[in-house]
């Protein structure tokens, strides 16, 4: 039976083997990668489903991240965003802050952005609802090199710990440490990168009147709370614009007080180290998916992205509440003075 089966197949090989070598070069041209991202449109997704405090004060609505869902660009999936009208393509050199950066680069700096933003929500929603929190480590790592400007030898992903022998806890910290060499100085810079360390000399320049390495740098910490709180987002889920409503909902699972009120409720915005919500790209991607989901109330980060947020739901005529908020206190009040 075997053989005759393999005979078969061989037979239908050599009859069709001109249309099977096409499909088989088809294929892999269409799935054949291109510099691009395809926007597929914005969506919401329940926060409490990432979010989990032990103990946690149950609520009648509902915190909601709003996000943009984008692909990898293949050569089919462009081909399509020509014939689908609501995929947008979009240039993968817009995320880079170098030509020499690549898309593990850009993934690199998504997935740290996450991580910050979630300590940053961390800390936050426990201060701001006086429970315990403590921070357990952190973190700096290279997220940026202008390699064309000013060269040096480390990488993006490289683990920064310490300049000089000097360990900083913030970005702040290291810049004004910098401001005090000269430039033309040489400085010994200790890093882990893929888990082996090694020292790296690096040259001090100036830009803009100020002293520099040519790098960019984050600082990610962890933190130990009590009541305790998991955070589970998924490995295609990176960024920090799910930062605002993250904060939120830790907050609002360990306080008695519903800030919810049984609402529906949107929202973007980066939460950053001092508590300040910053600006996010696709706000109107994210307000169409909201409005879409029936969301009742859409929170947006103040300035640009709050007047693209008002204008945009103008000219939809959207039905959704807009509301502006500049800290993260800023939107637990207005959602409190809700009706």
């Amino acid at each position: 039976m075997f053989k005759k089966l393999c005979k078969n197949l061989l037979e239908l090989i050599k009859e069709e083997y001109k249309f099977i070598i096409f499909m088989i070069v088809f294929i892999i041209i269409m799935e054949f990668p291109l510099d691009y991202y395809i926007v597929l449109g914005g969506g919401v997704s329940d926060a409490s489903k990432r979010i989990e405090v032990v103990d946690k004060h149950k609520s009648e609505g509902s915190l909601n991240i709003s996000y943009v869902s984008q692909v990898d660009a293949t050569l089919l999936f462009y081909g399509l965003s020509y014939i689908i009208p609501t995929w947008e393509r979009e240039d993968a050199n817009l995320y880079k802050y170098t030509e020499e950066e690549n898309l593990e680069d850009i993934q690199f700096r998504g997935d740290l952005d996450l991580k910050a933003a979630n300590g940053n929500a961390t800390y936050w929603a426990y201060t701001l609802a006086n429970k315990e929190v403590e921070e357990t480590s952190s973190k700096m790592y290279v997220i940026i090199t202008f390699q064309e400007d000013y060269p040096t030898d480390l990488k993006v992903g490289d683990e920064v710990l310490d300049i000089d022998g000097k360990r900083f806890e913030t970005v702040s910290d290291y810049s004004e440490y910098i401001q005090t060499k000269e430039v033309g100085d040489s400085v010994s810079i200790r890093i882990k990168r893929k888990k082996k360390e090694q020292t790296i000399t690096s040259k001090v320049y100036e830009s803009k009147e100020r002293k520099i390495l040519g790098i960019g740098l984050q600082v990610v910490k962890d933190y130990k709370t009590n009541p305790e709180v998991k955070i589970s987002f998924g490995k295609n889920e990176s960024g920090p614009s799910g930062g605002l409503i993250t904060t939120l909902e830790i907050y609002n699972q360990l306080t008695e007080k519903d800030i919810t009120k049984g609402y529906t409720i949107a929202g973007t915005g980066t939460i950053e180290e001092d508590g300040t919500i910053g600006q996010i790209g696709g706000i109107e991607h994210k307000i169409l998916g909201a409005a879409t989901a029936k969301a009742d109330i859409f929170l947006s980060p103040g300035g640009d992205n709050y007047k693209e947020a008002k204008a945009y739901i103008k000219k939809k005529k959207l039905k959704i509440k807009l509301i502006e908020v500049d800290t993260i206190e800023d939107a637990i009040k207005s959602l409190e003075g809700l009706d």
